[in-house]
């Protein structure tokens, strides 16, 4: 065999995760659709809510199929959904149905994007066993800067040549991309080391990180860890869903500024969120993961308490910025953290079913922001309520870090 070159197999994961990453960009097709089929604003959403959803369902499902077939298997498979599930939302568009938009667009669509997002990942954790932080961090920052691309690209597509066809060309173009990363995509040797890396660890120069364990996914849902894990990332997610959702209104009610001026900075935040998944990783590699965890939300609890009564816009917009570099960071530094503390055997498997804390952050964060709308009449109470739900996974990411030493001792 071949030896491949790991940093061409991030690249190849980058290529994956910036074509289903486009799903963030979903915002763009709403209007168009809205004015084009006179839907409500809540069939068009539907589409999006129901690809959250089969993503985590499907990483759920389909994290042994990912282990046991390996990345390029499963990668053309979410090539071949996501692709088809983009073109058919095309089809659904000329044929003006709803339904079909769910299918292909929520089941199929979503389904690809699942598959797709764990594929490369549970892989690079184990190209890099040096930098794993950084490489998971790499391939996730795709996903994050994906709609900062295809936004801008679906408006001039449509504005050129409808929706329809706009949704035919990205999803020929999603398939051959992700195709194209697919076929370089490969597990590497059992115990594969770098060169370099293996000679600074034969002089003493570097020590390698040991895994905690070496669990299966049956294994490691029966351990605490795994739901401390499934916890922090669905609080995350579900406060970090929150201000992306909230963020336009939020600076025009707290700080008072025009409406266009609120859109562009919302834009500002997809490259922090992008760029937090690279930094905080690479970060998490130096100071370990639990650390980071533990800064995520010990200052986030704070950022958002103080938020609504930060009336100065520089500041405001420092504070929503850097909790979006934490939101991405959450992301990124999670398959690191599997991969310490339950090893690579079924990383796939067992980071698919943590996974599911997204698809369900993704229905709990807009009911709580309703709800609390409703109840307070101000967007900014909605955040008192995320501060709480921050001083919970606080508590949870102390003990974890707790759990960690105390299992450090236990194997030395």
């Amino acid at each position: 065999m071949v030896e491949k070159n790991r940093w061409l197999m991030a690249l190849a994961a980058v290529g994956v995760h910036i074509c289903i990453g486009s799903v963030y960009a979903w915002s763009v097709y709403v209007k168009p659709i809205q004015e084009s089929l006179h839907w409500s604003l809540t069939d068009v959403t539907i589409s999006f809510s129901i690809a959250i959803l089969f993503l985590g369902l499907s990483a759920a499902l389909m994290g042994k199929f990912v282990e046991k077939n390996g990345p390029r298997v499963s990668a053309i498979i979410a090539a071949s959904f996501f692709g088809l599930g983009t073109m058919g939302s095309g089809l659904a568009i000329l044929m003006e149905s709803k339904l079909l938009l769910y299918f292909f667009y929520g089941v199929l669509g979503g389904c690809g994007l699942g598959i797709g997002y764990i594929s490369p990942v549970s892989t690079l954790v184990k190209w890099f066993p040096d930098k794993r932080g950084m490489a998971t961090g790499l391939a996730i920052m795709g996903f994050g800067f994906a709609s900062a691309i295809w936004g801008p690209t679906i408006k001039i597509l449509i504005e050129a040549v409808g929706i329809a066809n706009t949704f035919f060309i990205l999803g020929a173009t999603y398939f051959v991309i992700m195709f194209l990363s697919a076929l370089y995509l490969q597990k590497p040797e059992a115990d594969f080391m770098p060169k370099r890396f293996k000679k600074k660890l034969q002089e003493g120069k570097k020590t390698l990180k040991k895994d905690l364990a070496n669990l299966t996914l049956k294994e490691a849902l029966k351990t605490p860890r795994f739901y401390g894990l499934w916890l922090m990332l669905f609080i995350n997610v579900t406060c970090g869903i929150a201000i992306i959702g909230v963020a336009s209104p939020l600076l025009q009610e707290v700080v008072g500024i025009s409406a266009i001026a609120a859109a562009a900075a919302v834009g500002l935040m997809g490259i922090f969120n992008g760029a937090g998944r690279i930094l905080w990783a690479s970060i998490s590699d130096i100071i370990t993961r639990p650390v980071v965890y533990i800064i995520f939300f010990a200052t986030q609890v704070v950022a958002f308490y103080m938020l609504p009564s930060i009336t100065q816009i520089v500041v405001f917009q420092f504070v929503l910025y850097f909790i979006m570099t934490c939101y991405g960071g959450g992301f990124a530094s999670i398959p690191a953290y599997i991969g310490d503390i339950f090893g690579t055997k079924e990383l796939g498997a067992i980071h698919g079913y943590i996974l599911t804390a997204w698809a369900a952050a993704g229905l709990v964060g807009p009911l709580i922001i309703s709800i609390v709308k409703d109840m307070t009449g101000s967007y900014a109470q909605t955040l008192y309520v995320f501060a709480a739900f921050f001083i919970i996974a606080l508590v949870v990411s102390v003990l974890m870090l707790i759990d960690v030493k105390k299992l450090k001792r236990e194997l030395k």
